[in-house]
């Protein structure tokens, strides 16, 4: 594997800021496996309201890198919650070691199901998320809600590793799940559940 990129929007101790850089770099433990990151605020007049992680750490004897960007959507108490709580969420599935992909989608599910359940101290926003998690530098499981982003650059070439949701092409999808889409102001059209 070349070199670990970017995303782009635009647990205790696996847990950031709010993000105040708008870019960083790192690498892994030998330094092999380097990643960035870059945040732009919109043109909208508001505090930036995305959130990221981008860190290696150490989790029963395997070398994990965790990244993501949660990208806010009128407010940052939803990012802010996605930050502190869908990394641990995902670690904790008893069935996370043997099929990722699995446990990765039931925490995207459950994290999105308390989400929802505590709108009231949450607030009416929302965010986009996408996560990776390469583990031991060998596997890398890539997820995304919303139209953030991950590249994988490699050999110098980017390669987009994930495909963007927009409400308007799922539009089915959300209404046979109850939701609908609407034109709320900005430039964006949003779902609803």
């Amino acid at each position: 594997m070349d070199m670990f990129c970017c995303f782009s929007p635009s647990y205790s101790q696996l847990v950031g800021g709010r993000s105040s850089s708008s870019s960083g770099k790192g690498k892994n433990h030998e330094g092999l496996i380097k990643y960035g990151f870059s945040l732009v605020k919109g043109k909208a007049n508001h505090p930036m309201e995305d959130y990221h992680v981008a860190k290696f750490v150490q989790i029963q004897g395997h070398e994990l890198g965790l990244f993501a960007i949660y990208d806010g959507h009128l407010g940052d108490s939803v990012p802010a919650y996605l930050q502190k709580h869908l990394f641990s969420n995902i670690l904790k599935e008893e069935e996370f070691w043997t099929d990722p992909n699995r446990s990765i989608s039931k925490a995207y599910e459950r994290t999105d199901q308390t989400i929802l359940s505590n709108s009231s101290d949450l607030g009416r926003g929302g965010s986009t998320a996408v996560t990776a998690i390469l583990i031991n530098g060998k596997r890398l499981w890539v997820a995304n809600v919303g139209d953030s982003r991950a590249v994988l650059s490699r050999g110098g070439q980017a390669r987009q590793m994930t495909t963007d949701h927009e409400p308007n092409t799922e539009r089915g999808s959300i209404e046979n799940k109850g939701g609908f889409v609407s034109n709320m102001p900005g430039l964006f059209h949003r779902s609803h559940y």
